[in-house]
């Protein structure tokens, strides 16, 4: 190849970095692996990434999606756009002490963009687009890993070279096939990972753009390591994380672009030797370009603090219980377990979780606990690692090897608790940026492996059978994740200490209506975590359902008692009491609620419900006006509103908000139904027909609609069409109240009407 040469005497730092690096040996040379030209290898890349995941894509929403996707206002067109940029993750105000503070507004962007042109919640166009993310990101990783592994440099007419087409191949597939990755592509609010992992790769192939000597002869452009903290911020927008790759971009700057010996400089600083020079920390323009990133991460993050505002988000002990010990050796070393997990999950990703909090990883109370060979393990392994980067003669292994631990380290930081607790304990999500550290130093010690080894194909083969694994593992777990059904019970045999799993599972049965199953993972759920106070709440709701009234009132007290302001377990009390006829706890339990959660229709409508059995009824509507004041599509509150003013008699003012209720929700059966009952009573025979008739379309199957009908027939004087409702009615529900009699009465009235015909 030519190169650019300006001045033969003074020459640019980008021809000398390339003289200096056709020094050192390619580690493609020790690599017995497949050499394909880029285009293929990347096409190769694309479409393994592909098959490892393609079985999610019409998977349902599941786990953290209902709180993110179908449960945030923010997806939906009503909401302004600008709200965005003040709202957290999960669409509440990012100013409230109960906010997440995770600030990913240009994530919860692309939801509201796949909601607009799915023109609903269709899960499917969510995951295709997550598996386009992850095979676009797979496909930037060839030529990530081609200048990790093999440096930078460009070609006479500005081409960026692979010079380890070899070993960036086997990296990009080992990302691209790594089952921990799983959780981010097929999970769709993992998608905040990838967004955020596609902005940080192309913030860092931007900054290496920057070193492209253009016709000037400028060693550097401005311009482009602009773009690369521009690009850097687009990616904490995405996710926290990304702010990462500011930090790594001035590492690989002074390890790859100037050539910093570490230990060379650390001796230097450390006998305050001037000639700091020499190791190229003064060198032109490194300082600069430093100096750069960090102003631009310094002023991202204060812009994120002004926005965030400084109250740190609220988690609680069950979500990360080690930050909560009152022993620093007690944290350092659970800390410290997290990170081997973590490790591990990268090394051997067999054993995967959805959730990994409440009891799942028991805290580390004692010296003596075996899971300390965990973190010998880990330092063992990472000392040795550091060593080797800092103090090896070969200047291509120090570069790799300090490459490889800071892709690995660095992006994990904000995972870390180092800096602030976090509201997790392991998240397979948060180790996506670090595995590319991860697949650096496997294809390292690949080459090495394969530079000792005799039989090279045997070496070649094993890693094909990992590759294979991976795969067959990506897409078996990938499956799990297309239903909560799967997934919840795929975490039995993993964390079976782990309470939200055994409540996560009894939530799914008692959604589908098996409230048996559901007391089973319930009652685990709280034998595990007896301060659980959501698995009480709803073990609470199913034993009332079963008329269990006393148990449910005893876990439902319980709850409240462990936390005060638990407004759902307050109503559910207030329920419970209203049953055991207790009227006057049950009110105030239901106040109680209302205080904690002063928007909460449900239990105003529950209020409604226990006025009305103590015939306040003034206190009733007013209780039911606030829950559709709250809550306008409220059917039950709007419902009930109807038929108490009828049967009290003001049918006008039933008819009156009747018709409010239906400009509402105009396709509500049941409030179609309330309202033709009372046109009927007003005499409003055909407007009351009508929508009767409506009501019977929307739901055929009703024996009250056509038992209704029938009785307006019956009055209109339409005694055939009433006697064809009846017999519809009883058909459907012969036990129906009053329709037999009614159509007894009906059939006497037509033998009579025959006998005077006759």
């Amino acid at each position: 190849q030519v190169f650019n040469q300006h001045n033969a005497k003074a020459p640019s730092l980008e021809q000398a970095f390339h003289r200096m690096a056709q020094l050192e040996p390619n580690l493609d040379h020790d690599v017995s692996w497949f050499l394909l030209p880029s285009y293929w290898a990347k096409m190769v890349v694309a479409l393994i990434s592909f098959l490892c995941f393609a079985n999610s894509y019409d998977g349902d929403f599941v786990f953290d999606d209902s709180e993110a996707i179908i449960n945030n206002k923010d997806l939906r067109a009503e909401t302004p756009l600008g709200d965005l940029w003040y709202h957290d993750f999960w669409g509440s105000k990012l100013s409230s002490n109960t906010s997440h503070k995770s600030y990913r507004p240009l994530t919860v962007l692309t939801f509201r963009i796949n909601y607009l042109f799915a023109g609903g919640f269709y899960p499917v166009g969510f995951h295709v687009i997550n598996i386009i993310l992850h095979c676009t990101i797979s496909v930037l990783m060839v030529d990530v890993f081609s200048i990790l592994l093999g440096g930078l440099q460009f070609s006479n007419k500005g081409r960026r070279l692979n010079l380890a087409p070899k070993s960036s191949l086997l990296a990009a597939l080992l990302f691209a096939v790594h089952p921990v990755h799983t959780e981010c592509v097929a999970g769709i609010v993992g998608r905040a990972d990838l967004l955020c992992a596609l902005f940080f790769l192309l913030s860092f192939l931007g900054y290496c753009k920057a070193f492209r000597e253009n016709k000037e002869g400028h060693t550097f452009s401005v311009f482009w390591v602009l773009v690369s903290v521009v690009l850097g911020a687009i990616a904490m927008l995405c996710k926290e994380q990304g702010i990462t790759i500011l930090g790594l971009n001035a590492v690989f700057d002074a390890l790859v672009i100037n050539k910093i010996n570490l230990l060379e400089l650390i001796r230097k600083l450390l006998y305050k030797d001037k000639a700091l020079e020499s190791v190229g920390l003064l060198r032109k323009g490194l300082l600069f370009r430093i100096t750069l990133l960090m102003c631009g991460g310094a002023s991202i993050l204060y812009i994120r603090w002004r926005i965030m505002g400084t109250g740190p988000p609220a988690f609680t002990e069950v979500d990360n219980p080690a930050s909560f010990a009152d022993s620093l050796f007690v944290r350092a070393i659970n800390y410290n377990y997290y990170y081997s997990l973590n490790a591990w999950l990268l090394l051997c990703p067999w054993w995967l979780c959805f959730d990994w909090s409440m009891g799942c990883i028991p805290l580390i109370k004692s010296v003596s606990d075996w899971r300390i060979i965990a973190l010998a393990a880990l330092w063992f392994c990472l000392i040795g690692l550091i060593c080797q980067a800092l103090c090896s003669e070969d200047s291509r292994k120090r570069r790799i090897l300090t490459l490889g631990l800071g892709f690995l380290i660095i992006p994990f930081l904000p995972a870390s608790n180092l800096f602030f607790r976090v509201g997790f304990v392991v998240a397979e999500r948060v180790i996506y940026l670090p595995s590319i550290g991860y697949c650096i130093l496997f294809t390292y010690g690949f080459s090495l492996l394969s530079k000792q080894a005799k039989k090279k194909k045997i070496l070649a083969v094993a890693v094909l059978g990992i590759l294979l694994i991976n795969v067959m593992r990506c897409a078996l777990r990938s499956s799990q994740w297309r239903s909560e059904e799967q997934l919840f019970r795929s975490a039995l045999s993993v964390c079976p200490l782990n309470a939200k799993v055994h409540y996560n599972v009894g939530k799914n049965l008692a959604d589908k209506g098996n409230q048996s199953a559901a007391i089973k993972y319930y009652r685990e759920a709280v034998r595990l975590n007896p301060k659980y106070v959501h698995a009480m709440n709803n073990l609470g709701n199913i034993l009332k359902e079963r008329n269990e009234l006393h148990e449910a009132e005893e876990l439902l007290s319980l709850a409240v008692q462990i936390q005060p302001d638990f407004a759902a377990a307050w109503m559910n009390l207030g329920i419970v009491q209203n049953s055991l006829r207790r009227f006057e706890e049950a009110e105030q339990s239901y106040w109680t609620a209302i205080k904690h959660r002063k928007k909460y229709p449900d239990c105003y409508y529950n209020l409604g419900r226990l006025y009305a059995d103590l015939n306040r009824h003034i206190d009733a509507l007013n209780a039911w006006r606030n829950a559709t004041v709250l809550k306008p599509e409220h059917s039950l509150a709007w419902n009930n509103m109807i038929i108490l003013l009828d049967n009290t008699g003001n049918l006008a003012q039933a008819e009156a908000v009747g018709r409010e209720a239906l400009e509402l929700i105009p396709n509500d059966h049941s409030l179609m139904f309330s309202l033709a009952n009372v046109l009927g009573k007003s005499q409003k025979y055909k407007e009351s027909e009508a929508l009767f008739l409506k009501a019977i379309k929307a739901n055929p199957n009703a024996a009250s609609y056509h038992g209704n009908l029938a009785v307006l027939y019956h009055r209109w004087g339409n005694l055939d069409l009433a006697k064809k409702h009846y017999e519809v009615s009883l058909k459907l529900d012969p036990t129906a109240p009053g329709t037999k009699e009614n159509y007894n009465l009906l059939r006497r009235k037509l033998e009579q009407l025959q006998k005077k015909g006759g």
